[in-house]
């Protein structure tokens, strides 16, 4: 829920000239800032992963060089949205989404308790990390990225991977390996600015142009609709006029990238809010920025489309989206 109008119809005027100043700032900088991720240890974004899982993530995503924290915590997101008590209909199970026989070979008593219980995200996250390492260790010796032969190798196999020196030529394998590696950067911290994206402006004006629609809760914007929206129908219509095809809800939409500070936000970062500010399940509103501390969202039952602050308790960070991001997520977790 967000808080009642802010700005007066005069502040409003003023205020789209700004956003229109800030947004050919998009531009600007757009070829000047570095993005992506740094060398070294890579630490987690905040409140990306659910805190009861960070330690686990963080400690075990370290296993081996070929793996890190927010690639594993990649994977766990793409195979189950962090649901440990999930089922897929070829009956893989838990939160990192092992087959029965998978499990009975390479699961692990990642907590010492003396039992392997694939429900157990103390010992599924730590299996599905040690399966990583013994898969990467398997192809060690294949030229090519050590992560990438990795990841190939637990979709398709290791010894598809040694055939091929490298990732195999299937369709199903690259595209998973660069889903995994693209998800990756919207898990990790980033150590430099990331590039703000061309569909930003796009995505602002469509925004700008549905200020004082009313908010309708499942709102799309259809003609049935009335042309109303709720918050996230209004974030992904807005990219979508961008050709950017953003998920559903807010929570889900916080993975479509890298995740910038708030003193390096930039107009059309995806902003969210949370009652919980250590888990990114937990988002539940999102808005549009535009610069100056304001965003356009559509707030509430009984409100309008509109401008508002960001700077509130709830805050929880921002997102800054781009096409693969975007493409990389699963349609359902």
């Amino acid at each position: 829920m967000r808080k009642a109008w802010v700005l007066t119809i005069a502040a409003v005027g003023g205020g789209l000239t700004f956003v229109m100043l800030l947004v050919v700032g998009v531009y600007v900088v757009a070829g000047n800032l570095a993005g992506g991720i740094g060398g070294g240890s890579v630490g987690l974004a905040r409140g990306a992963v659910p805190a009861a899982y960070t330690t686990l993530v963080q400690k075990w995503g370290n296993l081996c060089p070929a793996l890190n924290p927010a690639l594993l915590a990649a994977q766990l997101y793409q195979e189950s949205g962090f649901n440990p008590d999930a089922v897929s209909p070829a009956k893989a199970q838990g939160i990192a989404q092992f087959i029965p026989g998978t499990w009975a070979t390479h699961g692990v008593d990642g907590n010492g308790d003396g039992r392997r219980d694939v429900w157990d995200p103390a010992d599924a996250i730590p299996s599905a990390a040690s399966y990583d390492c013994e898969l990467a260790k398997y192809v060690r010796t294949v030229p090519g990225d050590a992560t990438q032969n990795m990841l190939a190798a637990y979709n398709a196999g290791a010894d598809a991977v040694i055939k091929y020196g490298g990732v195999p030529p299937y369709g199903e394998t690259r595209n998973y390996v660069k889903t995994i590696t693209t998800l990756e950067k919207s898990f990790a911290a980033p150590v430099t600015r990331v590039d703000p994206s061309r569909q930003a402006a796009t995505a602002i004006t469509y925004a700008q142009g549905k200020l004082g629609t009313p908010y309708l809760w499942g709102g799309e914007g259809t003609p049935e609709q009335g042309g109303r929206f709720d918050c996230s129908g209004l974030t992904q219509a807005a990219y979508g006029s961008a050709g950017i095809t953003l998920p559903r809800v807010a929570n889900d939409q916080y993975n479509a990238g890298p995740h910038p500070k708030r003193d390096e936000l930039l107009p059309g970062d995806l902003v969210f809010f949370s009652d919980d500010l250590t888990n990114s399940r937990a988002i539940r509103h999102v808005g549009i920025y535009v610069g100056g501390g304001y965003m356009i969202d559509a707030p509430r039952t009984g409100a309008v489309i509109r401008f508002d602050p960001i700077d509130t308790p709830d805050y929880f960070g921002a997102t800054r989206v781009t096409e693969d991001g975007a493409k990389a997520l699963p349609t359902a977790v």
